[in-house]
């Protein structure tokens, strides 16, 4: 058999770098097709599979991926009740992030936080455009990323028109497998072509009716940057769900409420109404933020309503 790595999917057919440096095209073996499983993808960008070729001898085949690493999940925006692999075996994320023309809501930012925190998967946030923004936008901005780094997430500042941020982000990629994400319209792409040229990917602007992006990328792919390093481009998401992760877990993945969950005085604490609660005596202190604990209170909120009626079929 020989190995590979997956660069693309697009349905039915994965394109993949073989061991020899090779890229082909190979199809999912029926068996693996067949297991159960609550994804809607059972081979994501990043897997790394062992090929075979087909009983022709002439096409490739995906005889069986080896164990992750860690993954990024969301729930399946198509399919309830199923799950989205959005890349597998990676060492980063960058989120880029935009105050306005689209906004990049803390919520959001939130929801892909927890995504990552599961295989404890580092992530720079990455706000994007700032020869976009005046006086009112960098305020909103500055305290927005404060808001991050305070709970100990990296930041940075970029511009893809203006290079701002470009030699930083090209230290931060080095030698590193590295997942983009973010709204469609957040410059994804033009940050990309700004640290490799030779990529050239497709860009787009804003719609005028709705100020939000237009998808350029259909589906994620992994791209060989000049130097070597390995990003990930993924379409642009509106929405983020977690409908995966039991209502008494979300906590577990806010970094500023999971060091303070042993010390509340019932274990099935929610944060919300329980006396000695250390979570909500930490917001009281403002040791946690408003925005992060309200964030947290309409995530559990979502997810215990989602619970609920997925009782009541």
């Amino acid at each position: 058999m020989t190995k590979g790595l997956v660069l693309k999917s697009t349905g039915s057919w994965y394109e993949v770098l073989t061991e020899k440096n090779e890229r082909i095209n190979a199809r999912l073996k029926g068996v693996l097709r067949l297991e159960e499983t609550k994804d809607t993808n059972p081979i994501a960008v990043g897997d790394k599979v062992l090929l075979q070729k087909e009983d022709d001898g002439q096409d490739w085949m995906i005889a069986s991926v080896e164990e992750r690493d860690n993954y990024i999940i969301r729930s399946s925006p198509k399919h309830k009740g199923a799950r989205q692999v959005i890349a597998a075996n990676i060492d980063q994320c960058l989120l880029i992030a935009t105050i306005d023309a689209p906004r990049t809501s803390t919520g959001f930012i939130d929801r892909f936080l927890m995504a990552t925190e599961g295989f404890r998967i580092p992530v720079i946030i990455v706000f994007n455009k700032q020869d976009l923004l005046d006086q009112k936008g960098l305020k909103k901005q500055e305290f927005t990323a404060n808001l991050y780094s305070s709970i100990g997430y990296r930041t940075i500042f970029t511009s893809a028109t203006e290079k701002q941020g470009i030699t930083e982000l090209e230290a931060l990629l080095k030698d590193k497998t590295t997942l983009i994400f973010g709204h469609s319209g957040v410059g994804k792409s033009s940050l990309m072509n700004a640290i490799d040229s030779n990529l050239q990917l497709k860009t787009n602007t804003l719609s005028r009716f709705s100020n939000r992006g237009m998808h350029t990328t259909t589906f994620a792919e992994m791209y060989l940057l000049k130097n070597g390093d390995k990003i990930i481009d993924t379409p642009g998401v509106r929405e983020f769900g977690h409908y995966n992760i039991a209502p008494e877990e979300v906590s577990h993945y806010f970094v500023e409420m999971r060091e303070r969950l042993n010390a509340c005085k019932f274990n099935n604490c929610t944060h919300s109404y329980e006396p000695d609660c250390a979570v909500k005596a930490a917001w009281m202190n403002h040791e946690i933020s408003d925005e992060r604990y309200k964030s947290y209170l309409n995530i559990y909120e979502e997810i215990k309503a989602h619970y609920k009626k997925k009782k009541k079929k």
